[in-house]
């Protein structure tokens, strides 16, 4: 079985086709295509697309200029039906924020649809796009079943007190509560480690990338995470604030000068678009280049990194103190999994703790699983890939055969 992976951002689309192939009962996927359009809305936007077949596979790259998220998704949409691309049987794709009515993975149907149109209030920057893309691909290839795979349901495992926000009732029973977000890639976390296996008893998973989060596991389930209702708050990241003081937020939209609705707008695209690393360093959203200025001086550039890495080591931190101490600490993301230093910051605040990291192994980290730590270390640090395209094709492939069981269920009985 093929099933094409549609993975969007809020300036790209990364679109993957996976063979399911059985392994030891289960079924494991494996790349044939990768691709990704980036820097949407950019004055030159980059398309990739990489064909895994044969020893070497081959990789085409072309220079568009596409200016929104229809233009972006017709794009996408050409590529995949193109005349050289394998035949999927099957679409899953990752919705951010599902709302509070939809807590599975779920074949996609007009009700669902309308559910997530109807969640847009808890995520007026994903869920609207996110619909888009789903309608456009479902014209296209009408006769393939499509699959939502949500990034929140990993954490329906946090504890109530984990999830309750304090304020009145009503507004839980409206659906505002803590969700946790980046649940695909710690979920492939977990998988992996499964798969290796052992997973640690008590840990700590940083997704550092665009956006960042951490989460508290316990025997691979998630007992919190730092983001909340929204994917807004929680450590500083690129261009999203995380946690501030709610009375900061009644001053931003005080002291905006337009109307009201304008006014939350407003608020929405500073916390969302222009907070974080890119308003305290005052460069683009690329951690290399501000990493290149600091070491090159700048000081606003160096105060931005050392905000950064401040709030990911209380994170973790708060989670030590909350699981009684931790067994393992996994980096992934993009910032996780290839800043070597940004690593030595974070984790250099929680050598009192008994974190200690091998200077020489977190320099030589590439790729897959690596054990970063030294032997002195009373905590495992592991450099881990997240894997969220991969943990889509197994959600899908899993969905996929539950429906096949049940339609033989009901002939069965039919019979």
């Amino acid at each position: 079985m093929l099933i094409l992976v549609v993975n969007s951002g809020s300036s790209s689309i990364k679109f993957s086709i996976f063979a399911m192939e059985a392994q030891a009962g289960t079924a494991e996927p494996r790349s044939v295509v990768d691709g990704q359009l980036s820097d949407i809305g950019e004055a030159e936007s980059t398309l990739t697309v990489r064909s895994a077949a044969g020893a070497a596979g081959k990789s085409v790259e072309s220079r568009l200029g596409i200016h929104g998220v229809a233009e972006a998704v017709a794009e996408v949409l050409d590529v995949v039906s193109s005349s050289g691309m394998p035949a999927f049987q099957a679409v899953g794709y990752r919705v951010v924020h599902p709302g509070p009515k939809l807590r599975e993975h779920q074949r996609i149907t007009p009700e669902v649809l309308a559910d997530l149109e109807a969640a847009s209030e808890f995520a007026p920057l994903h869920d609207p796009e996110a619909v888009q893309m789903m309608r456009a691909f479902m014209a296209r290839f009408p006769d393939v079943p499509h699959y939502a795979c949500f990034d929140t349901v990993f954490h329906q495992t946090m504890p109530e007190e984990a999830m309750t926000y304090p304020l009145r009732p009503e507004y839980a029973e409206r659906g505002v509560r803590r969700y946790g977000f980046h649940g695909l890639s710690c979920e492939s976390i977990v998988r992996q480690l499964q798969l290796c296996g052992t997973v640690p008893k008590r840990m700590a998973i940083a997704h550092l990338g665009s956006g960042c989060s951490v989460t508290a596991l316990l025997d691979g389930r998630s007992v919190d995470n730092t983001m909340g209702l929204t994917p807004t708050g929680g450590v500083v990241m690129g261009t999203r604030s995380g946690d501030l003081d709610p009375g900061l937020v009644l001053y931003l939209l005080r002291d905006q000068k337009q109307t009201s609705d304008d006014n939350v707008a407003a608020v929405e695209a500073l916390l969302n678009h222009a907070s974080g690393m890119v308003a305290l360093s005052g460069m683009d959203n690329d951690v290399k280049a501000v990493r290149r200025a600091a070491n090159g001086g700048n000081e606003r550039a160096a105060l931005a990194l050392k905000i950064f890495t401040r709030s990911v080591t209380k994170a973790i931190g708060g989670f030590c103190w909350l699981l009684g101490g931790l067994d393992a600490i996994v980096l992934a993301g993009g910032i996780g999994e290839h800043d070597a230093q940004a690593r030595m910051e974070i984790l250099g605040g929680l050598a009192e703790v008994g974190v200690h990291i091998d200077a020489a192994l977190n320099q030589a980290a590439a790729s897959g699983i690596q054990r970063i730590s030294s032997p002195l270390s009373q905590t495992a640090v592991l450099v881990v890939p997240a894997q969220e395209d991969e943990m889509i094709a197994v959600h899908v492939e899993r969905m996929i055969q539950q429906e096949a069981g049940r339609i033989s269920a009901i002939e069965a009985t039919i019979s």
